[in-house]
């Protein structure tokens, strides 16, 4: 399936994305990891990104764009994919339906992860990334010991998790990405899930409205 992640930061896209990816054998494409690829790169696109990046100035869509349809074309995103941090404003999920419909792949459904703000606020706040692997857990994966439980190394908390940070990432959310949320939902193809549940319940929740939505897609001879 070809899925897009949307919600709050602190919402639990990344947690959930992971987790529908390995659950569906498809890959989650990070925004963040393909710009450090890219940006590693000696490529004309990485190049071109760079330059933006080294002055200190966004990344124009037009190129973020590129970069995403140059990952979506790699041979482990043709079964489908799982794509989290993009599209962050209306005109990126414009050219983004644009591109996947040229490519006969339109999105079957963006995922919509719903906590009000201050649950996020919360999340942020108590969130971990392992100084050593740079996996990231909410409060509730931490292992007893403060560890990460992927590799054992110590647990720090992110600089831009600060509640002052967490809540000005909030305003930027909430001024230019949540009306991506209306626009998926005109097009027909959102998926609302209360994030306030446990992760295991969430994903059951999503897993549930994505079979459902599977079978809408075969019953009227969809692809």
């Amino acid at each position: 399936m070809r899925l897009v992640m949307l919600g709050l930061p602190g919402a639990g896209k990344g947690t959930q994305g992971e987790l529908l990816a390995q659950r569906l054998g498809i890959p989650r494409i990070s925004t963040g990891d393909m710009f450090r690829a890219v940006l590693k790169s000696d490529s004309d696109l990485g190049r071109r990104v760079k330059a933006y990046v080294e002055r200190g100035e966004l990344v124009p869509d037009h190129l973020t764009v590129a970069l995403v349809e140059q990952r979506l074309a790699q041979a482990d995103a043709r079964a489908g994919f799982v794509l989290d941090g993009f599209p962050r404003t209306v005109p990126q999920a414009q050219a983004l339906d644009e591109k996947l419909l040229e490519a006969g792949r339109p999105l079957h459904a963006a995922i919509y992860i719903n906590v009000p703000q201050e649950v996020a606020i919360r999340r942020i706040a108590s969130r971990r990334v392992c100084s050593q692997c740079g996996a990231t857990y909410s409060q509730e994966q931490v292992a007893a010991d403060g560890s990460c439980p992927a590799c054992g190394g110590p647990l720090v908390q992110r600089p831009d998790d600060s509640d002052e940070t967490a809540r000005h990432r909030l305003q930027v959310y909430l001024a230019q990405t949540h009306p991506v949320v209306e626009y998926y939902r005109q097009a027909g193809v959102l998926i609302e899930v209360d994030g306030q549940r446990a992760i295991p319940e969430v994903l059951g929740d999503i897993l549930a409205a994505l079979s459902a939505r599977q079978q809408d897609v075969e019953a009227s001879g969809g692809r």
